[in-house]
Order: structure tokens, then sequence, then C-alpha cells
């Protein structure tokens, strides 16, 4: 009775893994040529209704999808694409709010699979459709298909090159820009906000949250250039007030038409509530400037969901889930810790990707983390090798501070331990996407899924500067 669906799931994981064996996403081929090509063949999908574009270091998560909540509770069906995905591929097309079904992810394939091949076929700029230019034209048909009735559409990286960036979008936004993805966008503000700002699109309304002086010109600049509308936080939009609250915080923003209040929003730290005005702004300028139905406002925060956005998934002891990879997100996260959680001490279970300002993150952890675990995450080769994590976390907090784990269910076992020993500890898993994703996993399975470590002894011994201590 149950071989159909487990011959369904082993066709699914199947496609999942011969689209993850294109040209992957981390390694970039500057060109919208290849996504463009895909879009003429299946009829412009890309064209189906009106486009919130979001790019930016941090946030762009996040805000897209409080952006999709107020739009949903405003009446409008949406279609959401975000990357990358903490557990599921199908996580990062969504319809309604909702990720789509293995079932229709394949079916997708099925329906686009024949246009991939015919472009791949074309090798322009001499290389096959990658894996994000792929999963970005399934997303366009699967919001024609549906159809949506606006789509909110999350940057890969970058902005002018994204693959996204074969839409038009009505509302450009641009959340903080800060220095990451060095190697590939440039190594100061201007030049990475410069790539940003090729969402601007001619026609289009630009929505800025606030940003350092050098990105803000480039910003203002490219607006202007194109004609589009500018939207600035601090002139048009504002976070007014917020006060911490139970699961989350109350906020009052300034809006199109003035003050809304008595907001709850279930996410923390003044990120996430700047990130919340951000996206109010967005989708009243989709609505031509009109201000949003205050109870709209209230009822699309109070649904908003964000996993591993601070998330808390486990309470004994209390282990806490995020995002953050670089200093410009590590600040932010380790502030609305102090605020929201008070872990003394606060065990850190850490993974960071190779390309990453890894020891200016580890200082910044380091400054509240008593104790941090370094480990690797297994789904990816871009990762930081756990001896050379540790070795560079010793030199920065000490090495008496510091525990190594060979995979992220050790790391955490380590750290559960470490943190029921004593009264007011707390865990949190920080530094990578992809290390949020995998510790979700684990600890959203039933606990029998997961193997415990018993060698209790061999866990809580410190780190060994001289290389006897592995684990």
């Amino acid at each position: 009775m149950t071989r159909p669906a487990q011959n369904a799931s082993s066709r699914h994981s199947q496609i999942v893994d011969e689209l993850i064996g294109r040209w992957p996403e981390h390694r970039i081929a500057p060109s919208l040529g290849r996504i463009q090509a895909l879009m003429d063949l299946l009829g412009s999908p890309e064209k189906c209704a009106p486009v919130i574009q979001i790019a930016g270091t941090n946030g762009k998560g996040s805000t897209a999808i409080m952006v999709d909540a107020l739009l949903r509770a405003n009446g409008l069906r949406t279609g959401r694409f975000s990357s990358p995905h903490l557990v599921d591929v199908t996580e990062r097309i969504c319809v309604d709010g909702d990720p789509i079904s293995h079932e229709r992810f394949d079916e997708l394939w099925a329906d686009v699979k024949p246009y991939v091949e015919m472009v791949d076929a074309q090798q322009i700029e001499g290389v096959s459709m990658t894996f994000f230019e792929v999963i970005t034209g399934l997303a366009y048909a699967a919001f024609a298909d549906a159809p949506v009735d606006v789509m909110v559409i999350e940057v890969g990286l970058g902005g002018t090159w994204d693959a996204t960036s074969v839409c038009e979008p009505q509302v450009s936004v641009v959340c903080p820009i800060d220095l990451d993805h060095t190697h590939i966008l440039g190594d100061n503000l201007h030049d990475i906000a410069i790539e940003k700002a090729g969402i601007i699109k001619p026609g289009s309304t630009a929505v800025i949250a606030a940003q350092q002086e050098d990105a803000a010109e480039v910003l203002v600049e490219r607006a202007t250039e194109v004609g589009a509308k500018l939207v600035l936080e601090g002139r048009d939009f504002a976070l007014l007030e917020r006060t911490p609250a139970v699961g989350g915080q109350l906020l009052r923003l300034q809006g199109a038409e003035g003050p809304v209040g008595d907001v709850h929003l279930p996410l923390f730290g003044e990120h996430m509530a700047r990130n919340a005005a951000l996206a109010m702004a967005a989708v009243e300028s989709l609505l031509g400037g009109r201000a949003l139905n205050p109870e709209v406002v209230i009822d699309g925060f109070a649904a908003v969901e964000a996993p591993a956005r601070m998330e808390l998934v486990r309470t004994s002891p209390p282990v806490v889930l995020d995002t953050c990879h670089n200093p410009h997100g590590a600040t932010a996260t380790m502030t609305a810790m102090a605020e929201n959680y008070a872990f003394n001490p606060m065990i850190g279970v850490v993974a960071m990707m190779a390309d990453k300002d890894v020891d200016t993150v580890l200082r910044i952890f380091g400054e509240q983390m008593s104790t941090l675990i370094c480990t690797r995450v297994s789904s990816t080769d871009r990762g930081l090798g756990v001896d050379e994590l540790a070795e560079r976390a010793a030199g920065i907090i000490g090495a008496d501070r510091v525990r190594k784990a060979p995979d992220v269910a050790t790391a955490l076992e380590i750290a559960t331990l470490l943190a029921d020993e004593e009264p007011g500890a707390g865990v949190m898993v920080a530094g990578s996407v992809i290390l949020a994703g995998e510790a979700r996993a684990i600890l959203k399975s039933k606990p029998s899924d997961a193997e415990p470590v018993t060698d209790r002894a061999a866990l809580t011994t410190p780190f060994d500067l001289d290389g006897d201590n592995q684990w």
C-alpha cells in the first residue's frame, strides 16, 4: 500500500538531486540571457502579476515574509520566491504563504524541463542553466499557473544580474546594505550598492531602508537616473516605537497616511521591527501610496511566521536558531538575544561558510557566548572545516571556551548537555543559513529519529590546541 508514495518520494529526491547537480547557486554566471530565454519559451510568466522585488544584504527573507502576510491579509493571492531554503527546496516557492507540494514541484519540473533543455542546448555565455536560474524559472511558472495576484520576489545574490531580475518590478525594495559576498560583489559599500541598485527599474517605486552614506548615494542616484519614485525610511515611513512583548514585540509604525499602533509582531529585535516598517511601506507603494487599513496591518503582522529567525525550537533547555552569517546580521541578532533571552550562560553552536568574514562574526558571538561548539554542515562543501573554525575561535576567545563536534547532531547534543548542567543556560545556533536548516530538521524531528551521544565525558572536554582531543 505504501509503494506508490515511496516511489513518488524517490522520484522527487531524484529530481532535486538532478537540479542541485547543476551549476551551484554560490557560483555566479552573470547573465540574464539564459533565464530570459526560458521565460520567452514559457510565455513570459514573470509578467503574470505585479512584482515586489526585494534586495539587500540582510533582512530580505523576513521582509518578504512580512510583505506576503500583509498582502494576504488584504485579500490578495500571493506567490513568494525566496532563497536559500532551510530544509526542503519547495520552501523557495510559496503560494498563499505555503510551500508548494512535492507533487506540484515535480509536475512543474516535468512541464518546464524540455524548455530548460532547449536553453541548455544554446549554451548562452558558454554555460547551461544554473540551479538558481532553473528554480527561479519554476517559481515564475508556478505563480503564473496558480495564478497569483502579486509576486513577492527575493533576490538571491546582488541584484542586476540575479536571475530573479528578469522581472520588471512595480516596487523595488532595498533592505540595509553591508559587506557580504565581497569576493563576488565588491569589497566596499559603493560597489555592492551598485549591484543591488540594479533592481530599481524605470517607472518603479523604490522603497529604501535606512542606509550607510555610500550605499544611500548610489541608490538615490539610480532611482533618479531611471525615474523611479523614492520612498525613504525616516522621511516617508518609519518605526516610531517598539516595546518587547510576550512572543515578540509591540510596534507603532508610520505609514503612508499616519501612524498605525498596537501592531504585534511575533518576531524579536529592532532589526525585525524596522523590516516590518519597510514591508508595510512596500505594500502601500504597490497600492499606489494608499494606506492599508489598520486592521489589515494588525492581522497581517500577527500571522507572520519566520522560521530560524531567532526561533525558539526547544524549551528544556531552551534552543534558539538564527540564520545570521555576516557581521551586520550577527550584531543585530546578538543585540536582540540580549534583549529577549536572558541565557546565562549562552552556549553557541556555530558553523560557517569559508567565504564569510569568519573572524569578525566569531568575535561578535564570543562577546555573549560563553562556549562555542564548532561544527560543520553536511549538505555543502562550502563550509569551513571544524578544525580551522575551532582554531580561529580559540585564537579569538580562548581555547578553554571552544569545543569541536564532527556534525550538527553531535554539536546540539554537546550544547544541550552543557546547558542542562547550569540553571539559566540556553543554546544559540547561528553562523549559517544551512546550519540553521540542518539544526531545525534535527530538533523538529521526533526524539527517536536522532541517535543520542553517550560519551558525556568526551563531549564536555575543552578543545585541545595540540590536536589530541578531536571531538
